[in-house]
């Protein structure tokens, strides 16, 4: 995800909800990435914002149409 503008197509409440969905738009071929303050998921209990799902600008219009049918 190298050079490009990110854009959250999801916002959860929790890590693995937010893994679930990037299966999904993995399964559909877009490249995705949980962003959480989470200790990297070692201290679940820190996260202040919720856990985001991040895909490159570009693929933004086609994950909100993957994420919606899931």
């Amino acid at each position: 995800m190298e050079d490009s503008r990110l854009i959250a197509v999801g916002d959860f409440s929790n890590r693995i909800d937010a893994e679930i969905a990037q299966g999904a738009l993995a399964a559909a071929g877009i490249e995705s990435m949980v962003s959480a303050d989470d200790a990297g998921g070692m201290r679940p209990n820190l996260w202040l914002s919720g856990v985001r799902l991040m895909v490159r600008d570009e693929d933004a219009k086609r994950a909100f149409e993957v994420l919606r049918v899931t």
